[in-house]
């Protein structure tokens, strides 16, 4: 992505959102002050409206457009018709389908182990007891995503029942081992912003667990999470930068990650999710993270990424 100073002046962000947020998500607007007195001024603007002019912004960075999953294929397209466009959309591209994860296992970042089964093929539970998430490769904010207890044959029948009706539906689905440490650790998000030589690490929080059981369908746009601030440790600082050297294009060119941790079963961490399209940033989690990202859009603003 080139970025261009802009002719009109004052330089012009939007923020991209969607309907259901046009005025940006509470976390987001914690933004617009800091750049406000850096001289930007930044513009909530729906991602799919068809009068935004994209062109008339210096800078497009994604913020909360969450619902483009049941329209992924559209909004990839829209991506790659913004100008300047922060995450890139070729990051985009690669990111909002989740078998990334398999190219990062295969890299050598810890991943939680994955089984992909694609529309039209036929899955079983494993035999073996314990826990397991099903959930769809395109997906965001949690939605279509249930946890199973396969040692509960209603658990293994649902849970089949929900990679059916993923595939019945033309989508992608993954099955996964629930990893038990994140009912009492939580899952730990780490958040990077970018720098001069490419993203550093601004701070992190701890999500509690979310998934309680099987899917029982659509329950709002993204599912509510319980926030706290947490201290990352060396071991999950580790992951999360062997996990960013492997983002295609190279870590430089991203204006914001997050890396999703849970400990494994011998307690190190595993990646769980690399958000670089729309993820919450927990602005208010932490003191000045609001005024990191300012400086950061800066930086986007008045040099090459």
């Amino acid at each position: 992505m080139t970025n261009h100073q802009s002719t009109r002046g004052e330089p012009r962000v939007a923020l991209v959102t969607c309907t259901e947020l046009a005025d940006l998500d509470p976390d987001d607007r914690l933004l617009l002050a800091p750049l406000a007195r850096r001289g930007v001024t930044a513009v909530p603007v729906v991602w799919d409206d068809p009068a935004a002019d994209w062109s008339a912004y210096d800078l497009a960075v994604l913020r909360s457009p969450w619902d483009y999953a049941p329209r992924r294929d559209e909004f990839v397209s829209w991506a790659d018709t913004v100008p300047t466009l922060a995450n890139p959309a070729d990051v985009v591209r690669w990111n909002t389908d989740k078998r990334y994860l398999a190219e990062l296992s295969a890299a050598g970042v810890p991943t939680v182990p994955t089984g992909w089964v694609a529309p039209g093929e036929r899955w079983e539970p494993p035999a073996e007891h314990g826990e397991y998430v099903v959930k769809p490769a395109v997906s965001a904010g949690s939605q279509d995503t249930g946890r199973y207890d396969l040692a509960d044959p209603e658990h293994r029948r649902l849970a089949a029942a929900h990679v059916r009706r993923l595939g019945d539906a033309g989508r992608l689905a993954m099955a996964q081992p629930y990893l038990t440490a994140v009912d009492t650790a939580g899952e730990t998000a780490l958040l990077f912003l970018a720098g001069p030589d490419g993203p550093v690490f601004s701070h992190a929080i701890r999500k509690g667990p979310m998934l309680t059981g099987p899917d029982l369908g659509p329950d709002g746009l993204y599912k509510p999470e319980e926030i706290t601030t947490r201290t990352a440790t060396p071991e999950q600082l580790a992951v999360a930068e062997k996990t960013l050297a492997v983002v295609p294009g190279g870590v430089q060119r991203l204006l914001y990650a997050r890396v999703d941790l849970i400990p494994g079963p011998d307690g190190n961490p595993v990646l769980v999710e690399l958000e670089l399209t729309e993820p919450s940033l927990f602005l208010g989690y932490a003191d000045g993270a609001p005024e990191r990202l300012a400086d950061a859009i800066l930086s986007h603003l008045t040099g090459p990424t």
